[in-house]
């Protein structure tokens, strides 16, 4: 039995430049897990709380008060406890929180201790981390890729190739323009096109004179009129590598609707009056006519479950509707979402619901729904892979990590690689 001995935390900084928690786990027979939390810069209002101390440091972004509470509160309940024990854990982390959106102790504190006890297991256990976490997945009889290593599969990555929104200065109105590569084709395949067509793109803005600096996610960010003069320019780098719209690529959008919402009107650059969510819906189904979108996400702001609904029933035979901020990985949101129907897929992040077996529960719910499942990295990212291994564990049909560019994106298109390798060796 690998017990676990010390949790030693300390301040990291994200992709952002902001502090976060790294943790390390160590175990009695000399095994060590290290994990670090991410935290988005979207956060919607349903989403657990990322501790902050709220001072002079960092402008008071730093995270000293939550590192307090992992050596204080966490770590005197787990030092002894069985490493294996994910769910016990975890719940007994929520029970000291005794918080309905972890503000105690923090989601930020929570999740760098059940991340890293879960890398400490799966090393003590001598597997792949993918497969270790798999075990905490329930068995579903109808569905052989949960029940098998032969069922186990790459998700097909939605790249994040121009950024907007407030990801990169509120250039365009949403915030995330997607290329989505066929599901006909292998993870290592999906990885080149979409590498080939931020090259692409690149030398195309560069031959415009449009900027070639990139958003907090990798994507670039050039300077247009609105937001749908971005589609010819994706369209003609996609046309530059002799890859086929609609056929070998799709697009999608992630709109964060929220950041555009104002006194229950929507502001966006192409339509000088603000909308109404009727017209809003009406503006998207006359772009989807004109480009097919296979994934939109988060259309409407997190309260306007209505139009929602209405956009679900109107699209959702050709178009996936996700929530994000609609949903938070919150398993009470995702029972209102289901009750409205008000989404045919739903986006995943672990630190929206601060540890690692209640993002596996609310999946379970969302899949036995039949909604697509969408794993997702965050704004402000860490190096840390763990959300790959993840994504593979829940049988994810797509991972969103932003663009092909920059290490904290790269480390997990990375680590996918490594896992697609041994998969084939299983």
């Amino acid at each position: 039995m690998a017990k676990i001995k010390q949790i030693v935390s300390h301040e990291i900084l994200n992709s952002k430049g902001n502090p976060t928690i790294e943790t390390s786990v160590y175990l009695n027979e000399g095994t060590v897990g290290t994990a670090s939390c991410p935290i988005g810069t979207s956060v919607g209002s349903y989403e657990a709380y990322f501790l902050t101390d709220k001072d002079t440091r960092f402008e008071g972004l730093g995270v000293l008060k939550a590192i307090e509470n992992i050596s204080s509160l966490i770590a005197p309940h787990l030092i002894g406890m069985d490493a294996e024990k994910q769910q016990e854990i975890d719940r007994i982390m929520i029970d000291i929180d005794g918080t309905q959106n972890k503000s105690r102790l923090g989601a930020n504190a929570i999740l760098s201790v059940s991340m890293a006890v879960a890398k400490a297991a799966a090393k003590a256990s001598v597997l792949p981390l993918f497969l270790y976490l798999r075990e905490f997945i329930k068995k579903d009889a109808n569905n052989d890729s949960l029940n098998n290593a032969n069922g186990l599969k790459i998700p097909i990555p939605l790249f994040n190739l121009i950024n907007g929104g407030v990801h990169a200065g509120k250039t365009f109105d949403f915030q995330e323009f997607l290329v989505i590569p066929a599901s006909s084709k292998s993870y290592t395949e999906s990885l080149e096109i979409g590498v080939d067509i931020y090259r692409s793109l690149k030398k195309l803005l560069n031959s415009m004179d449009l900027s070639i600096l990139v958003g907090d996610e990798g994507g670039f960010s050039p300077k247009l009129k609105n937001n749908q003069d971005v589609f010819p320019i994706l369209t003609e780098a996609i046309e530059r590598i002799n890859a086929r719209l609609d056929l070998d690529v799709f697009f999608g959008l992630d709109c964060a609707a929220s950041s555009f919402f104002k006194d229950r009107r929507y502001l966006i650059k192409d339509i000088p009056q603000s909308l109404s969510s009727m017209e809003l819906m009406s503006y998207y189904e006359t772009l989807n006519k004109k480009q097919h979108f296979l994934y939109i996400e988060d259309p409407f702001a997190q309260d306007d479950w209505e139009s929602f609904s209405q956009l679900t029933a109107r699209m959702s035979e050709t178009t996936i509707i996700a929530g994000d901020n609609l949903t938070a990985t919150n398993p009470y949101r995702l029972s209102m979402a289901l009750n409205k129907k008000a989404i045919t897929g739903i986006v995943i992040k672990p630190n929206q619901t601060g540890t690692v077996i209640e993002a596996m529960a609310v999946v379970e719910v969302a899949r036995q729904a039949g909604l697509k499942i969408v794993v997702s990295s965050s704004n402000g990212e860490t190096n840390d892979d763990f959300i790959a291994d993840f994504s593979v564990a829940v049988s994810a049909d797509y991972v969103k990590f932003g663009a092909p560019a920059r290490g904290e994106r790269v480390a997990k298109y990375n680590r996918l690689l490594q896992i697609e390798n041994q998969i084939k060796a299983l």
